[in-house]
């Protein structure tokens, strides 16, 4: 049964498709697990196929289909299902964001999915530095909420916008600031959590009497907390001397459970806390459902250095005696990263000021009291690490004699404002997503990723370690935590063979030696998992393996709870997500260029589940993915899709991916907004995924007439204008709308477009032509009118043609180039798309050969040229249109057209909403540049698709997603201190016209500047 992919507010719950799973756990035949969940809880309780799929990984390498997925809306709802589950004997899995690394967000069990209701901030005590939160708010809402106090939550993983409380708790997360912070177990202070058995109850501070005094009254009828206590006392009385013996002093240690933390306190304060006992434990002891945690002021001031080092070794010796100075945060870079980010855009001007040799960085941050401060201590670092450095200041006489260390770096970059600094940060991380990106069988694994060992192990830690993968033929960058020691290390693996699972496992099982060698922990951030719970028997000895087994038994008798994980039996071979019986088929033979390793094949195995596409529209900005953020489906994200999709061709899933149920569950609600080309870590491309895979569709069962209208908008469009003014008034006649509903599924919510007589074509021909002449012009343009501008905005394209001219462009609006193509392949009409771009090719190419360059007055056009052309032709010839083809704010940017136009300089305050596909292709920004410079006040809104995308909006079955993913744009416009809005897309402007407070729609940015003339 199929995904109920729509708004929850749509759903019939007399429908809803989560029925008649049979779970055949143990040999148990359960028909009737669904309906007694459904009839215990308020929330969703979905066990149907799709959804199954859906949860069936996270960010690790594993793969394993849950039982069935509840996402409950109060601790109620998990009491009603960890009672029944109890009863019957069924395992139950509580899951947050899914971002886990070592698989412990899979499992054969009822997934307790926390994100996707449970995700409020419930109370802000600013004056103790206290807040209470649901599980399944994300750190980065938290945090958002905390922020008018000038408080925070200190822990900061990477993806802190996506993972949630609960898994922070779950996985004792931490992050860069480690250094400052430590882990999320100092933050606890009082947990609610739901025991094995359905017990509600709160764990937080106990002196230590007291615990004793309740496991006195244990015995063989004593309840599940009671005999929890007794076991936690047993610890305390037999075991403290083991514990203090073989764990590590790491700060970041998150192997095994946390029973150091505990017998630490119960000797330092005479009390401990059982929540933080529940950090790091994978929600294998209990499922916390809520959280009370302290917080940390926000820092006044921060100050970065990056350090530049002849090799990683190098590098990694001068980590100890940096820490001598208190840094927040130190972070490595290797040359694998360095060469990586130098190919970008984005961070090659970065890396061209290091020296030409460098082969690592370290990137040292500090906290600091005021800008001064931060940068006397940036002074301090480098006049005792950096030979021959000339400190703004001289270093105090106790900086000067911090440590008497071998000095190794060789230069140093300093960072005081926050978009220096940032920039720094932003390619520290750029690195992950770049080594993710790989489309081949051989892949950057985790599994090893990020064990810790003592800062001054490091350099014989990690020369060991590349002599172990070069024995083994593969390599690996090095990069992240280095103050804390802890390095992301992923060797570069094929799953698929077992050549490649044998090597895997040689190696986790040697760098574990290594670890205990070094004094290390095999999982310094990411956890045990089923990547390496195995390990911990041979980190803490029999002894304190059989601890884990009794505490486990203590909190879960039957071992329901994520069964497997911290002392189970979890082999780390088993369950992989690519093995050597993977089988992959396409099906069909792809209609598109697709330049990578792999093809097609590759692109749909790319997705590495982090989440990536989950972030909260009101904490990230960005594009993608503009469906998941109206609906908060899984099934709406780009993880979602891409995984069903793999799904569906690797055999998994039996649906055939070109069927009509899998197309309109999986594919249909992503809008082609191509956001998750820019703004997904690994470059998961799912606009040119769907359009390959519903062209094979509409060539298997044909194409309705619908669509076949809208990839022929200029047909109807043209119509439309020549019998203007009365087809205006057609579609204004009472009952039109629900016609056009009812025949052709057009919405009669929407207001259609209205149609010009005199079109913009026929206003260029009366005009008489260009009124600057090729020979005093200093450029020569190709103004293309577009079916849009030409029939419905005519004002837009008197406007280009008028600042074009103003700014000394020789302008030609030709005839026979009309319809880019865009609108057949946004319906995946690729034949179709494939035909009108050859036939504009052969009509631009010789053109531009001659000295002309294209431009487009509709953005998705511009991108259409400059990008999909390339996926359905080859030749140099459509590299010479994408090359020279230019959207028309993007034209007069990128040569600085007009910088002499006399303009008013209104000084009036614009709100720009650029369109997604040049987010997507990163040229959002050249209106905003061209707005500037004739003299308004520009904000640009981090902000999304609109949720028109070209005929979605107007689809009635699609009407109610287009309107939700719309609230969020005009939620960014109403918080922006500008007067109007401004956006290029005439689909964008349609939207923000029928869903926000205007009378009249946006202007375009090109009629704003061409006002602005004098």
């Amino acid at each position: 049964m199929a995904y109920d992919s729509r708004l929850p507010e749509q759903r019939d719950p007399a429908t809803d498709p989560s029925a008649n799973y049979d779970y055949q756990g143990d040999s148990v035949n359960r028909p009737d697990l669904v309906s007694a969940l459904e009839q215990r809880v308020d929330g969703d309780v979905r066990f149907d196929t799709y959804t199954r799929e859906l949860f069936a990984t996270d960010a690790s390498a594993y793969e394993q289909l849950p039982i069935g997925v509840v996402s409950p809306v109060s601790t109620e709802d998990v009491v009603a299902v960890m009672e029944y589950c109890a009863a019957e004997d069924i395992p139950v899995l509580p899951r947050g964001g899914g971002t886990s690394l070592a698989g412990q967000a899979v499992n054969e069990a009822v997934v307790l999915d926390f994100k996707r209701y449970m995700d409020e901030t419930l109370s802000v005590d600013p004056e103790a530095r206290r807040a209470r939160a649901q599980a399944g708010i994300t750190i980065a809402r938290l945090n958002d909420r905390l922020e008018p106090h000038g408080l925070k939550f200190a822990p900061d993983p990477a993806w802190g916008d996506k993972s949630v409380l609960g898994g922070a708790i779950g996985n004792n997360t931490t992050g860069a600031h480690s250094l400052k912070y430590g882990k999320t177990d100092a933050y606890i202070e009082e947990c609610e959590v739901v025991l094995a058995d359905g017990t509600r109850t709160t764990f937080g501070w106990v002196d230590v009497e007291d615990i004793e005094a309740r496991a006195a009254e244990a015995g063989p009828d004593a309840d599940l907390e009671t005999r929890i206590y007794a076991e936690v006392a047993k610890i305390l009385s037999e075991d403290a001397t083991e514990i203090d013996a073989r764990y590590p002093e790491l700060k970041r240690n998150v192997s095994g459970y946390n029973l150091d933390e505990l017998v630490d306190s119960a000797r330092e304060r005479g009390e401990v806390n059982l929540a933080r006992l529940l950090a790091g434990s994978e929600g294998t002891l209990a499922v916390v459902t809520e959280a009370i945690v302290s917080l940390e002021p926000v820092p006044d001031a921060t100050a970065v250095a990056m350090l530049t080092y002849d090799d990683i070794i190098s590098a990694m010796q001068d980590v100890a005696p940096i820490l001598d100075h208190d840094p927040s945060a130190v972070e490595v870079m290797d040359d694998v990263l360095l060469d990586l980010a130098a190919e970008t855009p984005e961070f090659a001007d970065v890396v061209s000021m290091l020296p030409e040799e460098t082969d690592s960085t370290l990137l040292v941050e500090f906290y600091a009291d005021s800008p001064d401060d931060g940068a006397q201590k940036v002074a301090d670092l480098l006049a005792d690490r950096l030979p021959g450095y000339d400190a703004r200041e001289s270093p105090s006489e106790e900086a000067s004699s911090v440590t008497d260390a071998p000095v190794h770096a060789v230069d140093a970059l300093e960072a005081y404002d926050a978009d220096r600094q940032a920039k720094f940060w932003k390619m520290r991380k750029a690195g992950l997503p770049i080594l993710l990106s790989r489309t081949g069988d051989d892949k950057h694994w985790p599994f090893v990723e990020d064990t810790a060992v003592p800062a001054e192990n490091l350099p014989e830690y990690i020369a060991d370690i590349r002599e172990l993968f070069d024995e083994h033929d593969t390599f690996a960058s090095y990069y992240a935590h280095a103050g804390p020691g802890v390095l992301h290390i992923r060797p570069l693996l094929n799953l698929k063979s077992g050549d490649g699972i044998e090597t895997m496992e040689a190696i986790s099982d040697a760098i574990t030696d290594l670890v205990v060698q070094y004094d290390g922990s095999v999982s310094g951030e990411h956890g045990d998992g089923r990547a390496r719970t195995q390990w911990n028997r041979k980190l803490y000895g029999d002894d304190l393996w059989e601890t884990f087994r009794d505490l486990k038994s203590a909190f879960d008798p039957d071992w329901r709870l994520n069964p497997g994980n911290i002392c189970g039996e979890h082999d780390p071979a088993e369950n992989l997500r690519y093995d050597p019986d993977y089988e992959f088929d396409a099906g069909f033979d792809p209609a598109l260029d697709w330049d990578n390793e792999n093809g097609f094949q590759g692109m749909v195995e790319l997705c590495h589940g982090c989440a990536g596409c989950t972030g909260h529209q009101e904490t990230t900005g960005g594009v993608m993915c503009p469906t998941y953020r109206a609906a908060e489906e899984e099934i709406t994200s780009t993880r979602g899709r891409a995984n069903m999709l793999r799904s569906a061709m690797d055999g998994d899933l039996p649906d055939d991916p070109f069927e009509e149920e899998f197309v309109t569950e999986v594919l249909d609600l992503c809008i082609g907004c191509k956001g998750c080309k820019k703004d997904c870590p690994s470059g998961v491309d799912m606009a040119k995924l769907k359009a390959e895979v519903v062209h094979e569709h509409h060539q298997r069962e044909g194409i309705s007439l619908r669509d076949r209208l809208f990839a022929n908008v200029e047909t109807v469009l043209s119509l439309g204008s020549t019998f203007a003014p009365v087809s205006n008034w057609l579609m204004d006649l009472p009952g039109s709308g629900l016609l056009m509903e009812k025949t052709v599924g057009i919405t009669e919510e929407r207001t259609l477009p209205g149609f010009h007589r005199t079109t913009f074509r026929d206003w260029w021909a009366d005009r008489g032509g260009a009124m600057v002449a090729a020979s005093k012009a200093d450029r020569k343009a190709l103004l293309l009118a577009d079916p849009y501008t030409n029939y419905s905005h005519p004002d837009v394209g008197k406007a280009a043609v008028e600042v074009l001219e103003a700014a000394g462009v020789h302008v030609v609006v030709p005839d026979g180039v009309t319809d880019s193509g865009r609108p057949a392949f946004s319906k995946s009409m690729l034949d179709h798309a494939r035909e009108t771009a050859q036939a504009n090719v052969d009509a631009l190419a010789p053109r531009i050969r001659d000295g002309w360059d294209v431009v487009t007055i509709e953005p998705s056009d511009a991108v259409m040229y400059q990008v999909d052309y390339c996926d359905l032709l080859s030749g140099d010839d459509v590299d010479t249109v994408a090359e020279n083809t230019y959207g028309i704010c993007e034209y007069l940017d990128t040569y600085r057209l007009g910088e002499t136009i006399p303009f008013d300089e209104s000084g009036d305050s614009l709100a720009y909403h650029g369109h997604c596909h040049q987010k997507a292709t990163k040229k959002d920004h050249h209106a905003v540049g061209v707005l500037r410079r004739a003299g308004y006040a520009v904000d640009p809104l981090d902000s999304g698709c609109c949720g028109m995308a070209g005929s979605f909006g107007y689809e009635a079955e699609h009407y109610s997603m287009s309107e939700g993913i719309a609230d969020l744009l005009l939620g960014q416009i109403d918080d922006s201190p500008a007067e109007q809005v401004v956006a290029p897309g005439a689909s964008c402007r349609s939207q923000i016209d029928d869903f926000g407070d205007g009378e009249t729609e946006p202007p375009h940015p090109i009629e704003m500047v061409a006002a602005a003339i004098q």
